[in-house]
């Protein structure tokens, strides 16, 4: 069976530094750091104080009153990239074949401001069952594809993924897979996560997972510096629109790159902990490259995973120098993490738009806030410290692993007719 091509036709964004593709691209080439003091809720007593925030986000701008206050924040930022990937590619199914068209939409966590705020209600209570009808619809991870659906009338292949901070990734993996696989025209793919909360950030607190530096929040996600103290929380979603190459070109549409593989594994080590040689790192880097039909030379830039954790960004860079061996010292690495901070389930997406950008413009984002060279990290390798560099970027390869050990990793080409 000849596998079809497929190619990225549009894409939708709103991330902490910037409610649009336009926004969030140039935030990543300027070095913006989306952290800042947490603003929706009172975060006095946390150990951490700071995240990676939605600035000037209100849904209502984008969704009737009524129907904002049906969906949590996580679904109405999903409905918003959709909005924006559904107009960028040019979709109109009064034109096209509706039931050739899907959402493989994910998140890592789903609603659960909506569940923290209906189980401290009830909590309040006398015990007598109140809860809001919409408490369950609101909440579950897959809604925000079915809504997405809805909104769009699109009736192909429609379902969430949820593997942590993977999700994303897998979920545009499936995408690729369906498509060239002929079960489908195009799929909208992507996630969404906002999971800024009392519970969220007091859980990963627990797990001694974020960063504590109250002091200084713009720089506190500091992916490969020897003073990395854990993770910044980020919030936000992003979209592409997958599409069979020959159906694009039969519509005339704007093609940004094409899809070279995609690939996952699974660590089978740790609930939290990487493989501390990034066993399960490395597999899925081989995977991807050979479900592209690529070499380890042909890739020129790698958005790594690259949390800000003393032992996920160690595990990472050995698994890229078993990999790459001496052309790693070729390639550009950056962490874009630095900027957003960790969306979670809507990391994966939003750091391969990075790569699609960077593929598309040949400029490959900086990682930011480095001040202290890590002395078990090998300096030779180029981590695209403190600004953006200009370099032909042919293929880019993007890490998302979660929680669970869950591995995937996606690779981006220029197109070539």
């Amino acid at each position: 069976m000849q596998l079809k091509r497929v190619v990225v036709t549009g894409i939708g964004a709103i991330t902490p530094i910037g409610n649009n593709l336009e926004e969030y691209w140039n935030g990543l080439i300027n070095g913006v750091s989306g952290a800042d003091y947490i603003k929706q809720f009172d975060c006095s007593k946390f150990k951490t104080r700071f995240a990676c925030e939605l600035k000037n986000f209100d849904p209502t701008q984008f969704l009737d009153k009524k129907e904002a206050r049906k969906l949590d924040r996580f679904t109405q930022t999903a409905l918003v990239v959709s909005d924006q990937a559904v107009q960028d590619a040019g979709i109109n199914t009064t034109t096209m074949n509706a039931d050739r068209i899907g959402v493989i939409f994910s998140s890592g966590i789903g609603g659960l401001i909506t569940f923290q705020q209906e189980v401290v209600e009830f909590a309040k209570g006398d015990g007598t069952p109140r809860f809001n009808p919409f408490f369950i619809p609101k909440m579950i991870l897959d809604i925000a594809a079915g809504h997405i659906s809805m909104r769009h009338g699109l009736r192909g292949p429609n379902y969430a993924v949820v593997s942590a901070c993977a999700s994303s990734t897998h979920a545009i993996m499936d995408a690729f897979n369906l498509i060239r696989l002929g079960k489908a025209d195009i799929i909208l793919a992507g996630g969404s996560e906002s999971v800024v909360s009392e519970a969220g950030v007091g859980g990963f607190n627990a797990m001694k997972a974020l960063s504590e530096r109250n002091d200084s929040p713009a720089t506190a996600s500091r992916p490969f510096d020897k003073d990395r103290d854990g993770f910044v929380m980020g919030e936000g979603a992003g979209m592409l629109v997958l599409e069979d190459l020959d159906h694009a070109l039969a519509r005339g549409a704007r093609i940004y790159c094409e899809i070279g593989g995609a690939g996952a594994t699974a660590d089978a080590h740790h609930i939290t902990a990487p493989h501390p040689e990034g066993l399960g790192a490395k597999n899925v880097m081989l995977a991807t490259l050979s479900d592209a039909g690529l070499k380890a030379d042909d890739i020129d830039y790698i958005n790594v995973h690259g949390t800000s954790t003393p032992l996920g960004d160690m595990a990472e860079v050995k698994a890229i120098q078993a990999v790459f061996g001496e052309h790693a010292y070729d390639i550009n690495i950056s962490s874009t993490k630095s900027m957003t901070g960790h969306l979670l389930g809507a990391a994966g997406v939003i750091e391969a738009i990075a790569c699609v950008m960077s593929v598309v413009h040949d400029i490959v984002p900086p990682t930011i806030n480095h001040f202290t060279d890590d002395p078990e990290l090998d300096a030779r390798l180029n981590f695209t410290f403190g600004q953006a560099q200009k370099r032909t970027v042919n293929a880019a390869l993007s890490n998302t692993f979660g929680f669970g050990g869950h591995n995937a990793s996606l690779i981006v080409k220029k197109y070539v007719a």
